[in-house]
């Protein structure tokens, strides 16, 4: 973060933000928030159960013109690893080979990764700076989640700068498709303990 910036917010809150938010309106509330302490800069317990619960991620980077770009990561739950209070990094497994996040972070290493839960209707958003790791075979065996059936290329290291969780207007509920199995199966299971239950009471 800027050594300038007073609160964390300012990662995103910057001065034609704040001219925005006060024209609009807003700017007395986003205030008091910056009064109270602002957002989170570390890793809270909340935040870590919150990550390892994620199966899906986007990541947000942009080149040195200001092109931005965003690419969708996924994988298990707990892809996305926490190793410590400041830092997230995953195994950025070989796709279409364009590397433009890699490019990206090259020349312009800031980055943003945005967490969407839809079943809760919940989301994170996470300031920060981002590397491409290559050729660390330990930090790779330590995120490459087992029984995955692909290719671990190398690693992206996220050092966080600030975080936000957002409330969930306009979040549509989405369901697992998993989930939502599980849910049938056991639905099922139980129609027919009690149709096996009722044929033999007719018996009887």
């Amino acid at each position: 973060m800027d050594r300038s910036a007073h609160y964390a917010s300012d990662v995103a809150f910057t001065p034609a933000v704040k001219a925005i938010q006060t024209r609009k309106g807003s700017r007395t509330g986003y205030s008091r928030m910056e009064q109270r302490g602002s957002w989170e800069t570390q890793i809270t317990p909340e935040l870590q159960d919150f990550i390892a619960a994620q199966t899906s991620i986007y990541l947000a980077t942009a080149n040195a013109d200001g092109q931005p770009y965003i690419q969708h990561r996924g994988g298990p739950a707990g892809f996305l690893h926490v190793l410590d209070a400041h830092t997230l990094a995953f195994a950025d497994y070989t796709g279409n080979k364009q590397y433009i996040s890699a490019g990206n972070l090259s020349e312009n290493p800031k980055a943003q990764l945005f967490l969407m839960d839809y079943e809760r209707r919940q989301r994170v958003k996470i300031w920060g700076e981002a590397r491409v790791v290559e050729g660390d075979a330990a930090l790779l065996s330590r995120l490459a989640s087992a029984g995955y059936d692909a290719k671990a290329e190398q690693a992206i290291v996220f050092t966080v700068t600030a975080w936000d969780a957002n409330c969930p207007q306009h979040i549509p509920v989405r369901l697992d498709a998993a989930h939502v199995q599980s849910a049938l199966d056991q639905r099922d299971r139980r129609i027919q303990a009690l149709e096996a239950r009722l044929n033999a009471l007719g018996g009887a």
